[in-house]
């Protein structure tokens, strides 16, 4: 099979993380030919890993407005100069560029689209139906990445035959790390990896951070845009958290930095299927998450959970974990064979089995 997955950049997140591990597994040996292409193609280090792994990988050139009519047209000339069995979209630039793409060109491919959210801010605009179920009617195989993201779609758009759940996985043996026994109670590391982006939840955590003892430290990692950095650190310099606050930024080390944590933390409003939620529960350490939905179900019955927006509710757990050792470490290791459930050869072979029934149909 000739696959072409189709993203809007490489920068981070869920969805671009699942790329990066994904496609190397995709060729299964020589067997198929995959390929990706980035509207916005800058260099990361996801795409140096990329390329790293022998993927081909083409770019549109558009570094700024990803919606501008002109990712339409370069992408139709980019269609014209090749052919694929299998095209798969990601996010929602390319999800409604393809397909405007396509109808300028025709073509057998068959076209496959992956919903890494429960929800988006687009639902809450009813005018916007319209186009978004234009937009999903493009696609022979709509994917969900955990039954709650399938079902509210389906509350969005309705209930089609074509929509399905594929969940997300990531590559577990780098992250396992031993069941850490014990903590030192002079010093202990709470560490967040999530993207700085609107539907995370770094407000509850700062807050949190405020009602624990002094002896609690905690680390943020990763990056987003600017507007979204900054209003995190400003908070985090309001709530005069600035020598118990470390800001990483964008890390290539997460499996150990996560080791190096005694707590792992994810604080959002909604989720997909949470990659980092995975990581952080392989890793051997306790994980705590918001109640909602795309950590309920992963997390809900290994990790801790607490209140959505509640910053008491979130301090209290990370204390009460830290002062009972055994309930620390069962946790922890509830957390790490519950992680092992979302390996990403899972998830490599069940795309693998969607791909060839649409093309056999």
């Amino acid at each position: 099979m000739k696959i072409l997955h189709v993203i809007t950049s490489l920068y981070t997140g869920g969805a671009e993380r699942l790329i990066v591990d994904l496609l190397p597994l995709l060729r299964n040996g020589d067997e198929n030919q995959v390929e990706l292409l980035l509207i916005n193609g800058v260099d990361t280090p996801f795409k140096q890993k990329v390329i790293e792994c022998g993927i081909k990988v083409h770019f549109l050139q558009m570094t700024n407005d990803v919606y501008h009519p002109r990712v339409v047209v370069r992408m139709k000339r980019f269609f014209q100069q090749y052919d694929y069995d299998i095209i798969h979209t990601h996010n929602t630039a390319s999800q409604f560029a393809v397909p405007l793409s396509r109808l300028l060109k025709s073509s057998t491919a068959k076209l496959v689209t992956t919903e890494h959210s429960s929800s988006n801010r687009r639902r809450s605009h009813w005018f916007l139906r319209p186009l978004d179920r234009w937009m999903y009617n493009r696609y022979d195989a709509i994917v969900c990445i955990a039954d709650r993201a399938k079902d509210n779609l389906e509350g969005y758009i309705g209930h089609r035959d074509n929509i399905l759940t594929i969940n997300n996985g990531v590559d577990i043996k780098r992250f396992l790390r031993p069941v850490k026994e014990a903590l030192s109670q002079e010093c202990i590391t709470i560490t967040m990896v999530a993207a700085l982006r609107e539907e995370k939840d770094h407000s509850t955590l700062l807050k949190a951070m405020k009602q624990l003892p002094l002896n609690y430290s905690l680390r943020i990692v990763g990056g987003g845009p600017h507007v979204v950095a900054d209003a995190v650190k400003a908070e985090c310099y309001e709530l005069n958290l600035d020598d118990r606050v470390e800001f990483l930024g964008l890390r290539q080390d997460i499996p150990d930095i996560l080791e190096q944590s005694d707590i792992n933390v994810l604080s959002s409003h909604w989720e997909g299927l949470s990659l980092s939620s995975i990581e952080g529960m392989a890793s051997g350490r306790p994980f705590i998450a918001s109640d909602v939905d795309g950590l309920r179900e992963v997390v809900g019955d290994a990790g801790v959970l607490f209140n959505h927006g509640d910053a008491q509710d979130l301090a209290s757990k990370i204390r009460h974990l830290c002062e009972h050792p055994d309930e620390y470490r069962a946790v922890a290791a509830r957390c790490q064979e519950k992680a092992r459930q979302y390996d990403i050869s899972v998830t490599a072979s069940r795309y693998l089995e969607l791909y060839k029934k649409l093309i056999s149909s």
